[in-house]
């Protein structure tokens, strides 16, 4: 099988059956061309970055992804990484060039007296999530369940638990890293401290992780859950009322707030079928489910509910419940973000506008509240640099029709522009999109000061940017 690639400094080069046969020799995985007739092993979450790549190794553990790197290394190869494959920016696609593919990566092993899970990079938020319950454990991990864990963790991880636990990336104690030249490195506090620096936010530009390690905490089987659905008329009412929870909430409580409209979801009630929606969420991880209850019940006072869906839930359920909303393959999706020093009452009428114009049905205008734990770690301790926000709108731009993708996107960016009247300008990198922006594009708000020193060890550890599809740094010597 003949395959013509990218190069990673943009010429075309054409790999020959014998150059691709040795290759293939060398993978206990497998070596699939992009015009081969069989389904992907993960589709890719964003239907705008869909389509197999020109070639694609699906490695099979480290020794593989040590052949793929070294290999497109050697022929100069645009390389490209896939682990969970939710990249919102498309940038776990790669149509042109090489594409490591660690979706057959995907094993999780606990070990409960040290309260650490070590998780292979290809592995998803649910596949770490049922492993670690099985004890009664778990670390904290986004909100949708296909989430990838690379890449989450890389750029910094929101979700569920942090208000008492932190970021993905805050819980992370080892990685195992297959660098630029191929070589294959442990990064931890005591081994290759600036690389477990970098990689707690940095992204993806310093390796490929085949292997986290993470610090687990006591959480579950059970959680208090609230998940409150109002009409979107009363949207700013409901979130002045829920930022005066938010503020004085428990550690044990992470909260949010969701502008969507709700679909005609089979065994829900009609009152929300197709509805235009303010969901009001929070999830208390203390050990009292019950208690947990009463802290969250002034989330379920907060305006008229059309449903009322809390009650003590399986934490794992709780990691699951907004999967229907994020469907691989099926939206066209170009998301923005940013932070808020304070959200002002003119913050929440310019939210509650815009989330009442919204393009698309699945488009939503979100605010989360920044977890305590979060804002406790000192903004130069890992490379994730936003430590003191007390609050973050995401700005997720989802539609269906190509031929909506211009006025989509410049909705999007127009809401951006109006929010930064009251936002500071960081920007979470993970919610980014991509359309015609460079690679490069963000990094400098999202990252600060923290900028920097991530390019002198990208400059140290990959100073040629072999891997640049990521939220790109640019290798900046001394």
């Amino acid at each position: 099988m003949t395959v013509t690639l990218t190069r990673a400094d943009g010429a075309r080069e054409q790999l020959s059956d014998d150059v691709l046969d040795e290759f293939d020799a060398a993978l206990r995985g497998r070596l699939v061309s992009g015009d081969a007739a069989e389904p992907e092993p993960r589709q890719e979450w964003n239907a705008m970055f869909g389509g197999p790549a020109g070639l694609t190794a699906r490695c099979t553990g480290t020794a593989d992804v040590v052949e793929a790197v070294r290999f497109a290394r050697s022929r100069g190869l645009l390389l490209g990484v896939r682990g969970g494959g939710h990249s919102v920016a498309g940038l776990s696609s790669n149509p042109d060039g090489l594409l490591i593919d660690l979706s057959g990566m995907r094993g999780v092993l606990v070990d409960p007296e040290r309260r650490l899970a070590r998780v292979q990079g290809g592995a998803v938020l649910g596949d770490v999530d049922r492993e670690t319950q099985a004890f009664g454990l778990a670390t904290p991990l986004g909100r949708v369940s296909e989430t990838g864990v690379a890449g989450l963790t890389l750029g910094g991880g929101v979700g569920n638990l942090e208000s008492r636990y932190g970021l993905a990336c805050d819980n992370l104690v080892e990685a195992q890293v297959v660098c630029a030249d191929g070589s294959v490195r442990t990064a931890s506090e005591a081994e290759n401290p600036d690389l477990f620096w970098a990689l707690r936010g940095g992204g993806g530009n310093f390796g490929v992780v085949t292997s986290f390690t993470f610090r687990l905490h006591p959480v579950g089987p059970i959680v208090g859950f609230a998940g409150v659905m109002y009409p979107l008329e009363e949207v700013a009412a409901v979130e002045r009322k829920w930022r005066e929870y938010a503020e004085v909430a428990p550690s044990e409580v992470t909260t949010a707030v969701y502008g969507f409209t709700f679909p005609a979801a089979p065994g829900m009630p009609e009152v929300v079928h197709d509805r235009p929606v303010v969901v009001v969420a929070g999830v208390h991880c203390g050990p009292d489910p019950d208690m947990g209850m009463r802290v969250l019940q002034p989330l379920r006072e907060v305006g008229t509910p059309l449903l009322d869906l809390s009650q003590p839930m399986p934490y794992t359920a709780v990691q699951s419940a907004f999967d229907a909303l994020f469907p691989r393959g099926v939206h066209r999706s170009y998301w923005k973000s940013q932070y808020l020093d304070e959200l002002t009452d003119d913050a929440i009428d310019a939210l509650a506008r815009r989330a009442q114009d919204r393009p698309a049905p699945f488009t939503m205008l979100n605010i989360f509240r920044v977890g305590d734990a979060v804002r406790a770690v000192d903004p130069e301790a890992t490379a994730f640099a936003e430590r003191t926000s007390p609050y973050m709108v995401s700005i997720d731009t989802n539609w269906t029709d190509p031929d909506q993708d211009e006025a989509a996107i410049a909705w999007s960016r127009s809401t951006f522009e109006e929010l930064t009247k009251y936002g500071n300008g960081r920007v979470f990198l993970n919610f980014t999109g991509r359309q015609d922006e460079p690679l490069q594009a963000g990094t400098d708000t999202a990252f600060g000061r923290n900028l920097q020193r991530l390019g002198r060890i990208k400059a140290a550890l990959d100073p040629d940017n072999f891997f640049q599809l990521n939220n790109n740094i640019i290798p900046t010597p001394g």
